[in-house]
């Protein structure tokens, strides 16, 4: 049984007191963007319209919905994948294993979702659930990460999470206790951090686009981009899968509240929001802007793609052809860090891609509401924390050679500002 005593102060996130802050604000904020998304001013700053009764809020068929979405990702999940990759060494040195098959989950679910809408199925309809799902969507995450706690408490000491292990239960709570929950070959974790949320979030879209057809007779220039745009980011995590493998996420953060809710809850109901914008607040887009703007998406996905695949691919083997030219500076620990190419542009190039294309997504909706530009500050904050997260890691990991690598590459995100 793991003990209740933690190895480490809770000191992220503002320690206890931010955790139960964060675990009111992010639902809080989430709803608010759901209502002020439909109203007429559509003001980010500003109150929102109305505030929802329970009556508004809960609805057992949104709660059937939710669970059979995530019933239908499971399913998917356990079908044969065409590949099976094995993670980071643990504690214990062993490796889990992990199904690759997250992009034929979003082929099988598009072909099912086709047959539905085949035979009259109301997709577009799902856009007035929007409120009653995202609170039963809230109700899981809340629940589920209160199961993933009580069964931290019975697992071995090695199966816990660096940061989730402090002893505050508040804190346990919200970061995660343990590292990989899993129900035999399950893991938990790494199914909701690309299944039903990412893919949630581009049906989401999908029906927003269906409702807008039927009420203006056909989708809008700017709706086709918002989906196309984020379909092509769905697509490219689901289709490179493994890599999620090496992120913060699985190698380091427990599955706790923070990442249950941002997967189930927060991606597929914030992450639509310009979709949800251009529904009630139709915007003219020319072709001459769109052209403009599906080439600051192109920029942006040209970065992100080619820093993750250069990363990537020297990770698997420093002495692939198409890595094997690129300067390094090693480390204590026999790894080896790149400080040309991409990475020696900036320390994380693709936080750089991540936010042109997010600035992308936002300027179908137009210049004159800040509603649809939330995604681009929200992401801007997060990639920044994050950054500093890695630093810190990064610092204590390889010591004096990452003083070398900054000296290096001096610029974190954005060459020559940050």
């Amino acid at each position: 049984m793991a003990p209740l005593q933690g190895s480490r102060a809770p000191t992220e996130f503002g320690g206890p007191l931010g955790a139960a802050a964060l675990m009111l604000l992010l639902p809080a904020t989430m709803f608010h963007l759901l209502l002020v998304a439909r109203s007429g001013s559509a003001r980010l700053l500003g109150p929102p319209p109305y505030l929802p009764g329970l009556e508004a809020l809960w609805s057992p068929w949104a709660l059937l919905l939710c669970l059979t979405w995530i019933g239908l990702q499971a399913a998917l999940y356990l079908l044969p994948a065409r590949k099976v990759a094995e993670g980071q060494e643990l504690k214990d040195k062993s490796r889990l294993r992990y199904p690759i098959n997250g992009f034929q989950a979003l082929v099988l679910t598009a072909l099912l979702l086709g047959l539905g809408m085949s035979a009259g199925l109301p997709l577009g309809a799902l856009s007035e659930m929007l409120l009653p799902l995202a609170f039963a969507a809230t109700l899981i995450a809340f629940i589920f990460s209160l199961l993933l706690y009580l069964k931290s408490l019975v697992v071995p000491a090695f199966a816990l999470a660096p940061g989730g292990n402090s002893g505050n239960p508040i804190y346990d709570f919200f970061l995660g206790r343990e590292l990989n929950p899993r129900i035999c070959s399950f893991d938990f974790k790494y199914f909701c951090e690309l299944r039903p949320g990412l893919i949630g979030w581009v049906l989401i879209n999908l029906a927003l686009m269906m409702q807008e057809a039927e009420l203006r007779g056909s989708p809008s220039l700017a709706m086709w981009l918002v989906n196309g745009f984020q379909l092509l980011y769905v697509g490219d995590a689901l289709w490179h899968e493994e890599a999620v493998l090496t992120t913060m996420d699985i190698i380091r953060d427990g599955f706790g509240f923070m990442l249950a809710f941002g997967d189930l809850a927060w991606v597929p109901f914030t992450y639509s929001l310009q979709a949800q914008f251009l529904l009630y607040h139709p915007q003219p887009l020319g072709l001459p802007m769109a052209l403009v703007i599906c080439l600051i998406n192109a920029v942006g996905y040209y970065i992100f793609r080619g820093a993750n695949s250069q990363k990537n691919t020297f990770r698997k083997n420093p002495s692939d052809p198409r890595v094997a030219d690129l300067e390094t500076i090693s480390t204590a620990t026999g790894r080896q860090l790149l400080v040309s190419g991409w990475w020696g542009m900036v320390r994380h190039p693709n936080y750089l891609g991540d936010l042109i294309m997010a600035l992308a997504w936002s300027l179908p909706c137009g210049v004159s509401h800040l509603l649809p530009y939330f995604y681009l500050l929200y992401f801007t904050a997060l990639l920044v924390h994050r950054e500093a997260r890695d630093e810190q890691q990064c610092l204590q990991k390889y010591g004096l050679a990452w003083h070398e690598y900054c000296r290096r590459v001096p610029y974190r995100i954005m060459p020559y500002i940050y």
